[in-house]
């Protein structure tokens, strides 16, 4: 009888025969509605550019297509393969991992065509917006930020709740990123500040609402196994090698681009290895834990991002990846089981390490850089071309330019945080379908698995995650869930 009970938990507190299929339709109607009557194509994808080529004297590889999209394959490719993958490492949720991203990505990136269009390219002549390859682009950074925070939640709610984080994740990022880019003019290429710091502070603070003090119900499934980690382990190689198209993929022609790929490529190599040395230095074996090179090895990428187009030089984005990999192992180790028992906040993925905290790094270092920017590094004309020292902004010195960007860190925290709790508020209300506490991080409950999967769950090691450590083999310092 009890087995019974046991089996029946996760269809009782989860059916969505009826809310999932609602969202999706509706808001899918929504879109199709929406993009009616706002999107049209820009000049560079309608048909009448054939027409505007002949009368600008321009050839077809003058194109924007033609730039850019290389770039947004690669970007692509990390949205919903690299963020999907890494987030399989759960030993029972990688349908949940890389579905649930697939989902809300798809649904995200129409959102944001739309509310990114109404904040920066919307033509108050016509009423329209116009999109080409770069809004594509933009697009995904913008679904990015819902995606960091789907990490800090996942395996604890429902994809219903997921499409409400996104539907509003995505409309916070668009505000904070016209704040933070066109009203205090800061320059951040690869979103440290407007994709990673407040993706990071918005789930953190979701999860904090949303605690569960009974979640060590479900700590039998909370680890991972040899082959989840294999699986996640991939989606880190997608990330680590598209990362340079991440950072430069909107950085303006020429210099600025190129300098951000060679910025951001040098910083990832430096951060894997002091996050392999990390590793093994925390374990009294010596031995290496695959959570910490998966997700440790990108936080140089991450805080590169604001700085990746600046003068920053070669041997400086080797001590950011430095120090990042360093501070990102250690925040796995010590600081995500401390947020844990101390705060309350359950950080599936630790993107308070991956993300939150590089971000912020990366919004006050590019700050530093910006600030200490002269004439004699980048010349007249690269300091206009790099800070974008035009119109109204051509009398602002540097120092003043760096606390802008010190304070568009500051917005990105503000609104990760404030508009978190809110969402965290929304969600809380028990209307979602989410699972019990004892059927978290389980594709069962929202997935028809296969038989043999179904039947059993196999023995698997008790193997070290993301939220929790073997107390034997990590320094007296740590903290086990067994001590909250």
């Amino acid at each position: 009888m009890g087995n019974c009970w046991q089996s029946l938990g996760p269809q009782k507190n989860t059916y969505m025969r009826l809310s999932l299929p609602a969202v999706c339709f509706v808001w899918q109607i929504a879109m199709i509605i929406l993009f009616g009557v706002f999107i049209r194509y820009d000049k560079e994808s309608d048909a009448h550019w054939a027409e505007h080529k002949k009368a600008e004297n321009l050839t077809d590889i003058d194109n924007e297509f033609y730039f850019r999209y290389p770039s947004f394959q690669d970007v692509h490719v990390m949205i919903f393969v690299g963020f999907g993958f890494l987030m399989t490492f759960l030993k029972r949720y990688s349908y949940g991992g890389v579905g649930f991203n697939f989902l809300i990505a798809s649904f995200g990136l129409q959102w944001a065509l739309l509310m990114q269009g109404w904040f920066h390219s919307l033509d108050l002549t016509t009423g329209k917006v116009y999109i080409g390859i770069e809004s594509l682009i933009n697009a995904d950074f913008c679904c990015a930020g819902s995606l960091i925070a789907f990490g800090a939640l996942l395996g604890k709610v429902s994809p219903v709740q997921l499409m409400v984080v996104t539907l509003f994740g995505v409309t916070l990022f668009a505000v904070e990123e016209y704040i933070i880019l066109d009203l205090l003019h800061c320059r951040d290429a690869g979103g440290s500040m407007v994709i990673h710091c407040f993706g990071g502070y918005y789930g953190l603070a979701i999860s904090w609402v949303l605690y569960r003090p009974n979640l060590h119900q479900s700590k039998r499934l909370q680890g991972s196994n040899y082959h989840s980690d294999l699986f996640a382990v991939i989606g880190t190689l997608f990330l680590w090698m598209f990362w340079p198209s991440f950072n430069s993929a909107i950085s303006d022609r020429g210099d600025g681009q190129h300098r951000a790929a060679i910025n951001t490529y040098i910083a990832l190599a430096s951060s894997v290895l002091t996050a392999y040395a990390m590793s093994s230095l925390f374990q009294k074996k010596g031995k290496l834990d695959m959570v910490h090179i998966q997700n440790a090895s990108l936080a140089g990428a991450v805080a590169m991002g604001t700085a990746a187009e600046f003068m920053i030089t070669p041997y400086g984005s080797l001590i950011v990846g430095f120090f990042m990999g360093i501070i990102s192992t250690f925040g796995y180790v010590f600081v995500t089981p401390f947020l844990e028992r101390s705060l309350k906040l359950q950080d599936t993925c630790g993107i308070h390490n991956l993300h939150a905290v590089p971000g912020m790094l990366g919004g006050f270092i590019g700050a530093i850089v910006a600030a200490t920017a002269t004439e004699e590094v980048y010349s007249k004309e690269g300091l206009i071309h790099v800070f974008d020292k035009e119109g109204k902004y051509a009398d602002r010195s540097m120092g003043t330019q760096g606390g802008y960007q010190a304070a568009g860190t500051c917005v990105s925290i503000a609104f990760g945080l404030i508009g978190g709790v809110i969402v965290g508020l929304i969600l809380k209300i028990p209307i979602w379908g989410d699972a019990a506490d004892d059927h978290c991080f389980d594709d069962e409950a929202y997935w028809e698995l296969p038989e043999e999967e179904e039947e059993t769950l196999s023995p698997v090691l008790e193997y070290n995650n993301h939220m929790s450590h073997k107390g034997q083999d990590i320094t007296e310092s740590s903290f086990t869930v067994e001590q909250f």
